[in-house]
């Protein structure tokens, strides 16, 4: 059957782009093998973010005498929040058909392989399908680490830990990114014994070095176990779980653990897609390689979200999505800048961030200054009892143009609306240091690490 357009994964990416091609009154249809929503709404950012919500719960109630509460015991039921973060899940995939029939696009069961430019076939039915363009967003999966076997019992990815029935006394977790830290802080949560294994120097080693050492911090004194400059050398099968071989700077190193989490990354999902008959062509890490409208190297074909490289966010493949289905439209679209995409890890404290770290600044020629103000000086966050943290505003000295902002602290990932805003239309310091913030909030800090830039902070 012939369709304007041909979308394959049902992702962040797909049904988004499948929503703008409906808008557009585009004959659409979408192909998806599981679920719609694809990773991160099934497995990956909803699920963990309703995790992290009772874990967030279960932190604010061991601080109750903070507020002058005496509770009884407390005891956190962890089969009950897996209950209600697959509540969650199954509201959104809901919402996610719903919306395919709204805007008419047919959505279609199976796994689509090229079978040449403009066709595909779907299986296990052997549907053929043709299109004038076709989108691909198939996403990513877990990355392979090299001398870790995945069992999917002891050793797991995302994908079994957000169903886990039961969680056991200890864990290894390796990758010290977003996914690593935010499960690391939800099994902490449920008093697990938890320690991270990350390969480079620091936490997050994306975002801004300050932001890494003081989350650091934090994580340590809630009592979280961090080797950096580190990885796993060998791991044995025991009675009680696992026994874990690690190379620290400090030595070889024994570990026994419950489980071990694998979060080291994603790598492009391309498996059994047929790229070859289509000619579509992949760059030396499996990324599908687009120009500045997504599209690849044969025209009508295009790729967004993670299958066509960082930054690997669900909502980054949503913007590439709207892109490439309006380039196809022929209507004029938006250059898409990975480094205006904003990102956040929503770990206790959040990590927050938009535009270039410091250092990225300096190494691009620009002269730097840097406006801080702590979260200990917002009243807004002494009101809450929390006081950890930092905005940070990396600033152009000789336009005073903001050129990223970077967070760490409660509601962090809140606050990145207009860090973005700032970052994206390239406003100055000056300009964001002049408007008017409702007082008492935890804004008023982006306002003040403005004006911090210019050494005009008002409460610090």
């Amino acid at each position: 059957m012939a369709y304007d357009l041909a979308i394959i994964g049902g992702g962040p990416g797909g049904y988004v782009a499948a929503i703008r091609a409906g808008q557009l009154g585009r004959r659409t249809v979408l192909i998806e093998k599981d679920e719609l929503g694809g990773l991160c709404l099934n497995w990956g950012c909803i699920p963990t973010k309703a995790l992290l919500h009772n874990a967030e719960l279960i932190y604010l109630l061991q601080r109750s005498r903070e507020w002058g509460l005496e509770l009884g015991e407390v005891r956190a039921d962890w089969p009950k929040a897996v209950e209600r973060s697959r509540q969650v899940v199954k509201r959104l995939v809901t919402g996610v058909a719903f919306l395919m029939r709204k805007h008419g696009v047919e959505v279609i069961k199976g796994e689509a392989s090229f079978t040449g430019p403009r066709t595909l076939q779907v299986q296990p039915d052997g549907r053929q399908v043709e299109a004038d363009a076709i989108i691909i967003a198939t996403g990513s999966a877990p990355r392979p680490v090299p001398g870790i076997e995945l069992d999917r019992e002891r050793v797991i990815t995302n994908y079994e830990a957000v169903v886990l029935p039961t969680l056991p006394p200890s864990w290894v977790i390796v990758g010290g990114g977003a996914s690593g830290l935010e499960f690391a802080y939800i099994f902490r949560s449920y008093g697990c014994e938890v320690t991270i294994v990350e390969l480079t120097d620091r936490l997050l080693p994306l975002e801004d070095e300050e932001v890494s050492a003081e989350l650091r911090k934090a994580l340590k004194r809630d009592g979280l176990r961090i080797l950096t400059q580190s990885r796993v050398t060998g791991i044995e099968r025991t009675q009680e779980g696992l026994a874990v071989g690690i190379a620290t700077p400090q030595g070889e190193q024994r570990l026994e653990a419950g489980r071990m989490l694998v979060a080291a990354g994603y790598r492009p999902y391309t498996d059994g897609l047929g790229l070859e008959a289509a000619g579509v062509q992949t760059d030396e890490r499996g990324f599908v390689r687009v120009d500045e409208r997504m599209q690849t190297n044969v025209p009508g074909i295009y790729a967004v979200g993670d299958v066509a490289g960082p930054p690997l966010l669900a909502h980054a493949a949503m913007d590439r999505g709207v892109l490439a289905v309006e380039a196809i439209a022929g209507l004029p679209f938006q250059r898409f800048v990975p480094e205006n995409v904003p990102r956040a890890c929503y770990c206790e404290p959040q990590a927050a961030s938009v535009g270039l770290t410091e250092r990225q600044a300096r190494e691009r020629g620009y002269q730097v200054k840097v406006g801080r103000f702590p979260y200990r000086a917002n009243g807004k966050a002494l009101s809450m009892g929390e006081t950890t943290g930092f905005v940070k505003a990396v600033v152009d000295a000789d336009s005073g143009q903001i050129l990223g902002v970077h967070l760490l602290g409660v509601q962090a990932s809140e606050l990145l609306g207009e860090a973005t805003l700032a970052v994206v239309l390239e406003e100055r310091a000056q300009t964001i240091g002049r408007i008017s913030h409702a007082h008492p909030t935890l804004s008023e800090m982006i306002k003040e690490a403005a004006l911090a830039a210019q050494e005009q902070a008002i409460h610090i």
